[in-house]
């Protein structure tokens, strides 16, 4: 399938797309390193990502995905969500040179954006900025959602808290990483459906690694996974609202 794409797009006659679930792109990493080394243009779109599929089990979970398209060169890896931020990455993709990755969630996410938000690729989108937040929460897919769940658990204790989401997890929003991170007393958190390796967390970690005033906790798939309800797993592992309010209180401790 990524062989037939990249063939399609050697000349640049047509806009080629190609999806399957996430972990199944593992077994094409050398055509997909070989179409960089060529300078190809293909958009692939991983679905069914992270534990949050639930029942389908740990061989079906991708959770070493954005690891392997991080390391591409000159690779764009989108992580959008909800369904405005979806159609927007698939428009930008199209336009954008080099290999493209969309990162998809299978569970159904509440819409978050307007129809007419705007996006950039390497900007970030602050979704809840109170006043006097303590930590930085930094999320995409369903650990944005638990993120701003965990938000209105807090604020009802009086703790306030920003919540960012990535949208492109590469390139990687340094600014607005930092502005917040500043404005939070220099503490940023984590949270992926994801292994810890090459993740997020890692990502972000990088990004703000010449600050010394900012500190990083990360929240992430620490295993093998198994099979179970998606809410169940998130808990399991950590990475669900109620996760992330206690790690928030241990941080401003």
């Amino acid at each position: 399938m990524v062989g037939v794409a990249i063939g399609a797009m050697c000349r640049n006659r047509t806009v080629a797309f190609l999806s399957t679930f996430a972990a199944f792109l593992s077994r094409a990493y050398d055509q997909i390193r070989m179409g960089a080394m060529s300078q190809t243009n293909i958009n692939i779109c991983g679905s069914h990502c992270g534990i949050c599929i639930g029942p389908d089990g740990s061989s079906q979970m991708g959770l070493e995905d954005m690891a392997m398209f991080r390391s591409i060169p000159s690779s764009t890896v989108f992580y959008p969500s909800d369904s405005v931020a979806m159609e927007r990455a698939v428009e930008m993709a199209a336009n954008t040179m080099g290999i493209c990755y969309i990162r998809m969630t299978r569970p159904p996410l509440a819409v978050i954006y307007e129809n007419d938000e705007t996006f950039q690729i390497g900007k970030a989108k602050v979704v809840n900025s109170p006043a006097n937040a303590r930590v930085t929460v930094v999320g995409a897919g369903i650990t944005l959602h638990e993120a701003l769940k965990a938000a209105e658990k807090l604020a009802t204790e009086g703790i306030n808290i920003r919540v960012v989401d990535l949208f492109t997890v590469k390139p990687i929003d340094v600014d607005t990483l930092v502005t917040s991170a500043n404005q939070t007393d220099g503490k940023i958190l984590t949270v992926e459906d994801h292994y810890p390796e090459g993740g997020i967390g890692e990502a972000v970690t990088r990004a703000v690694s010449t600050y010394s005033n900012i500190s990083v906790r990360c929240l992430a798939v620490n295993g093998v996974p198994r099979s179970g309800q998606f809410a169940e797993l998130l808990e399991m592992f950590h990475i669900n609202h109620d996760a992330i309010v206690k790690t928030v209180k241990e941080m401003i401790s």
